[in-house]
């Protein structure tokens, strides 16, 4: 059996990058050049409007929200982002042993910390 070496692997990160880039422009460019050329555009005035989930606007349609909603978006955005880091460290616990514990313990604690931050600073409180 032939074991896989670091040494092995080292143009392939860096190469399969690359391409994986290229082909990410490549299809975007392809799929955007390909709808201009089969759709015909139109423009008419309905098309100018702005779309309010199918119903017709009624007043300015310009108005502004307040930041709190952007603020709790962006709590919810950290806290999902946490799930994401715990997630693969849950599933190796066992072998990782006491350290890993700790790490996470030290992670969840600068979290619970932003948390407390923003919640003393009204980021949470809605409307």
């Amino acid at each position: 059996m032939y074991l896989w070496t670091r040494n092995h692997f080292s143009g392939v990160g860096s190469a399969s990058l690359v391409v994986l880039i290229g082909a990410g422009i490549v299809f975007s460019l392809l799929a955007i050049g390909l709808s201009r050329f089969l759709v015909k555009p139109t423009w008419s005035r309905q098309k100018l409007e702005p779309y309010e989930c199918g119903v017709p606007t009624i007043g300015k349609t310009w108005i502004q929200y307040n930041v709190g909603y952007y603020l709790f978006a962006l709590m919810f955005l950290i806290f999902e982002v946490e799930l994401v880091f715990l997630f693969p460290w849950a599933v190796v616990v066992k072998q990782l042993g006491m350290v890993a514990l700790i790490e996470a313990a030290v992670f969840l604690f600068i979290l619970f910390l932003g948390f407390l931050y923003a919640h003393r600073q009204g980021a949470l409180k809605w409307m």
